[in-house]
């Protein structure tokens, strides 16, 4: 039992990336954990840590350790929590980190419908353009938009919104209404990256049409706006322009033809989830597939 006790104290060393965060974090004297580090290495009879005044590293002993001991410690914090959880309504905190725009626009109704439905959790959410780092950073889960490269986190698809194009209708009146893809090299072209061309198919056919504008911006959510304030052509989710489309400010172009599709993921570090983080990504799963 003291050896599993290590473990997880060496567990929480490695993701606090030093002694002193992780012993302020579980509450314990930085002298006594690095004592019991100490005493596992000693134990095992290789040493796991490289110390130095300012970080710690991983040995290649280490790392192959860390990697055992992190699933070992995953599954007992899990099995604790699943019999807790068997008794009680989830609770605790709900750490997550969502795109900005997509969580202003389109997730905030769903997560106070969730809330509802779980009194006794607490959230803590961040918005950011950026990816977090699920393994060193207090996440349970991140939700993104697009493909991701990282191979080492677990991703759960959640849906896949279809690629529309969308302008105002007096963008339209005085700029003309693309009959054709081609038609578009012609116009004011909004793009959340910097892309030389956009990539349409009707269904049978694709092809990619140069595309520019005088506007590159990385928020979904003031692509949207310019296009509503009639500054250009937007490619965008139908989910997240349904509002403006219904209330006449956009109107959807080139109709028979769509852009890429967009995946929406949960990723977490693993797959041993605790059930608030289970039933969020549930219930968001439930939710796309019925939209």
């Amino acid at each position: 039992m003291e050896l599993l006790n290590d473990m997880a104290l060496f567990v929480e060393v490695v993701k606090a990336k030093g002694f002193r965060s992780a012993a302020d974090a579980l509450g314990m004297p930085n002298s006594t954990l690095s004592r019991r580090i100490g005493a596992l290495e000693k134990a095992i009879g290789l040493r796991l840590l490289h110390r130095t005044t300012r970080r710690i590293e991983l040995t290649e002993a280490g790392q192959l350790y860390f990697e055992r001991c992190k699933r070992i410690v995953d599954e007992a914090r899990l099995a604790h929590e699943q019999l807790g959880e068997l008794l009680a309504e989830p609770s605790g905190v709900l750490r997550a980190s969502f795109p900005v725009d997509f969580a202003v626009i389109y997730l905030t109704p769903l997560i106070v419908e969730f809330a509802n439905r779980h009194p006794k959790l607490t959230f803590d959410f961040e918005l950011t353009s950026r990816r977090v780092d699920l393994v060193s950073e207090p996440f349970d889960v991140a939700i993104r938009i697009g493909e991701s490269a990282d191979s080492q986190l677990v991703a759960r698809r959640l849906a896949t919104f279809r690629n529309h194009l969308y302008a105002s209708p007096r963008y339209l009146e005085r700029s003309g209404e693309p009959r054709e893809p081609d038609d578009l090299t012609r116009h004011q072209c909004l793009s959340v990256q910097r892309v030389a061309a956009w990539t349409l198919h009707d269904g049978a056919r694709e092809v990619e049409v140069p595309v520019g504008g005088r506007f590159v911006v990385n928020s979904v959510g003031m692509n949207r706006q310019l296009a509503v304030h009639d500054a250009g052509i937007i490619q965008m989710p139908e989910e997240v322009v349904a509002d403006d489309v219904a209330a006449g400010r956009l109107r959807r172009v080139l109709p028979g033809w769509e852009g890429t599709p967009v995946p929406v993921y949960a990723m977490t570090e693993t797959r041993l989830l605790p059930a608030k983080t289970q039933i969020f990504i549930e219930f968001l799963h439930e939710h796309f597939a019925q939209a």
